[in-house]
């Protein structure tokens, strides 16, 4: 597989999960590959998910593509496994903003010492996140595009992930409810915890002006995290995505709104991590 488009490169962002809990339970997830710029020269790369990914689980594992004379090798996998899992991860420090972080490079040089393995991937930088003046150009519905493993659902022959398609149900540019998420119409199920969030346009798009652009952009702004359910009693609450394989409780009906944490709450997350470590 040549990997050329923009499309096809967001596929390689991403990394499935795979937990154990206590109780001998196995969930699955989402993580992805993000590098924040700190200087003119220097990036640090970390991986992303949720926090309830890893709260409270035994261990778990990260499954990558490997890379054979520079290039994918398709259906070629690479499974790292994590004993102390929960400890490995960094939380936003609000315990309300649920995203983790684990630096990356340690893990790549880990499986490339120790297995003589080099690993295929991409990487979303904080340079995809909208400035100020995109975000001011993006209308209050614009389609969106997430990737990621829902209800554990992969290619198992090539290991790609399933790319899914909704639309904003807030403005991106709103902080719904004072908080830094906005909404998505679409159909999210567990093992999409965690799952990048793009606004992906190629051939043409608008702004909400309606001046059109010819050309492709990719804008990243947010991690999947939560959806709102109908209770028995007619309420509707959110609870974060399930990553556990368990059936729903039929007086819980899912209404296809999902929570997205907003990009920027990672580079806070990987702020507060740079902090605590003195700048390292």
């Amino acid at each position: 597989m040549k990997i050329d488009s923009l499309a096809e490169n967001l596929f390689f962002t991403t990394v499935r999960v795979d937990t154990r809990a206590p109780n001998g339970s196995g969930g699955s997830g989402t993580a992805f590959l993000f590098a924040h710029k700190i200087a003119d020269d220097k990036h640090v790369a970390f991986v992303v998910t949720n926090k309830h990914v890893v709260d409270g689980m035994q261990s778990g594992s990260l499954t990558f593509h490997q890379k054979r004379d520079e290039q994918l090798a398709l259906g070629m996998g690479f499974r790292i496994d994590i004993g102390d899992w929960a400890e490995s991860w960094f939380g936003h420090p609000s315990p309300d903003v649920d995203i983790a972080i684990t630096p990356f490079p340690p893990l790549e040089q880990h499986v490339n010492s120790q297995n003589n393995v080099e690993l295929f991937y991409r990487v979303i930088t904080s340079d995809m996140i909208p400035t100020p003046a995109q975000l001011d150009d993006l209308d209050a519905i614009e389609s969106v595009t997430f990737i990621g493993y829902p209800n554990g659902v992969w290619d198992r022959k090539n290991l790609l992930p399933v790319a899914r398609r909704g639309t904003t149900a807030s403005p991106i540019a709103v902080d719904f409810e004072n908080s830094p998420r906005f909404l998505v119409d679409a159909s999210v199920f567990g093992g999409s915890s965690g799952s990048p969030v793009f606004v992906l346009n190629q051939g043409i798009y608008s702004d909400k002006r309606g001046n059109s652009t010819i050309g492709s952009r990719v804008l990243f702004v947010g991690v999947i995290a939560a959806v709102f359910f109908r209770t028995h009693l007619n309420q509707i609450v959110t609870v974060p995505i399930p990553t556990q394989a368990v059936p729903m409780a039929r007086q819980q009906e899912m209404i296809d709104l999902g929570i997205v944490f907003k990009a920027r709450t990672i580079v806070e997350t990987i702020d507060a991590f740079l902090r605590m470590r003195g700048g390292a």
